[in-house]
């Protein structure tokens, strides 16, 4: 058994300044990987930062087989899904939002003069981005706030 060598196999930092900005795009959001294969030598994640504009949103898309994890780090997301974007739910700094495979959804930026910032982590490394065109997008979404069986509404 060849032991590894640790320094080089071992916990990898990617600075703020070494993010890569060559991923796949959605209209209305900037994307930068952190952690892939080529920076720090993950198999199974991938991560990095989104950032949407004041008063900005996305166009309707979604990220194939992969789950995805939004962390709201500063501002405020509007987040919309369905298959005519029929639902809808907000998240702020702190809040985690789940996307499921498939899934089709629109992040908003909810404040008119702050940008939206958020960390982005996928259950593949395939950089994943099927833009949608939604011909017919509920005006009036279902407002929907999500509680398990363990949290409960008061």
């Amino acid at each position: 058994m060849t032991e590894r060598d640790w320094r080089l196999d071992g916990v990898r930092v990617v600075r703020a300044d070494e993010l890569d900005p060559n991923t796949p795009q959605t209209p209305g959001m900037t994307r930068a990987a952190a952690i892939d294969t080529a920076r720090a030598g993950a198999e199974k994640l991938w991560a990095g930062t989104a950032v949407i504009h004041p008063d900005a949103k996305t166009g309707a898309h979604h990220h194939g087989p992969v789950e995805s994890v939004i962390y709201v780090v500063a501002g405020r997301a509007r987040m919309r899904w369905g298959e005519r974007l029929e639902y809808v739910a907000e998240a702020g700094p702190g809040d985690f939002i789940f996307v499921p495979p498939y899934v089709p959804h629109q992040e908003i930026n909810a404040s008119t003069d702050e940008p939206l910032s958020c960390v982005v982590v996928r259950s593949g490394q395939e950089p994943v981005v099927v833009n949608l065109e939604l011909p017919n997008v509920e005006p009036n979404p279902e407002q929907v706030r999500w509680v398990d069986d363990i949290h409960r509404e008061p």
